[in-house]
């Protein structure tokens, strides 16, 4: 019997069978990607009828409960979500233990804790879900990370495998990660690490954070374009190509910044996730993205 062979000079058997191995590898790659976890690495949770901390900058007047945060990630997609405990709270870390807990291992949470904190203290948060804590330095004097309590704190964060999240505009980040580094823990800067918004990506501060990229520990959150100035979601388009040169995709993390606080008018969770489809069009890279904090963060 004489087979026919087809234009592109295969059999019809072999054609058959590699169209099979395409479709089969094709499901196989949506599956895999249907399967990956999408986290949202930054958000708050609040009430009104909690303890404000002393000395705040802002305290917002409406109410970000747990139940709400979860209903955004229902609504967009997102399997996973980080709490990071909000400025005005201090180190009262009490809602956001609540929260990991209801949540039942959806969520992850970054703590705000006193450099005295005892190691049963810290532990208790580990067993929470507390994966690292957070220094938002915005506004605040730099801290000697010389000291002997940042030395004993900092030590206590890399034995539990912690990372420190730190909020500071981008020329002072490039002081700072140095000494965070010199610690042996992981860091991670807040919102595309906050240059001057009038030099944006020419700012030598985000270009000095750029080099970190090869210190192999450390992360960018993508987040909040709108806490870069009024041309964010400009600058975001600039940076992100050379954030992901730098870190590699695998490095920077995504973040809601939900309720957007001091945004509130101008933000929704919608809105910033639809801008993370701007910035990364293509499906697979963004994919790979928004499953990469799932090692950093113990998902």
């Amino acid at each position: 019997m004489t087979t026919t062979s087809c234009p592109s000079g295969l059999t019809r058997r072999e054609f058959a069978a590699g169209l099979a191995s395409l479709v089969m590898a094709s499901a196989t790659k949506a599956r895999s990607e249907a399967a990956l976890p999408a986290i949202d690495t930054h958000a708050h949770v609040f009430h009104r009828g909690l303890k404000l901390a002393p000395g705040r900058r802002y305290a917002p007047d409406y109410d970000a409960p747990l139940a709400l945060y979860l209903e955004q990630l229902d609504r967009n997609g997102m399997t996973n979500g980080v709490l990071v405990q909000p400025s005005f709270l201090g180190t009262d870390n009490s809602y956001l233990v609540e929260s990991l807990k209801a949540a039942t291992g959806r969520l992850r949470g970054i703590a705000v804790v006193d450099t005295t904190a005892s190691a049963e203290e810290l532990r208790a948060l580990d067993r929470a879900g507390v994966v690292g804590i957070r220094l938002n330095l915005v506004g605040q004097p730099l801290p000697d990370l010389g000291a002997a309590d940042w030395k004993a704190l900092l030590a206590e964060v890399k034995a539990m495998g912690w990372q420190v999240e730190v909020q500071r505009n981008a020329s002072d980040l490039a002081r700072l990660a140095p000494q965070l580094l010199d610690h042996g823990v992981s860091v991670v800067f807040d919102h595309y690490t906050l240059p001057d918004p009038k030099l944006g990506i020419a700012d030598p501060g985000f270009q000095s954070v750029l080099k970190f990229g090869a210190a192999r520990n450390v992360w960018v959150k993508v987040s909040a374009p709108y806490r870069n100035g009024a041309a964010g979601e400009s600058f975001a388009k600039a940076a992100y190509p050379l954030l992901r040169e730098a870190y590699g995709v695998d490095r920077l993390l995504w973040g809601s910044d939900w309720p957007h606080t001091q945004f509130e008018a101008t933000q929704t969770y919608e809105k910033n996730r639809r801008f993370l489809d701007e910035l990364i069009p293509d499906r697979s890279e963004r994919g790979q993205l928004l499953a990469s904090p799932q090692p950093l963060f113990r998902f």
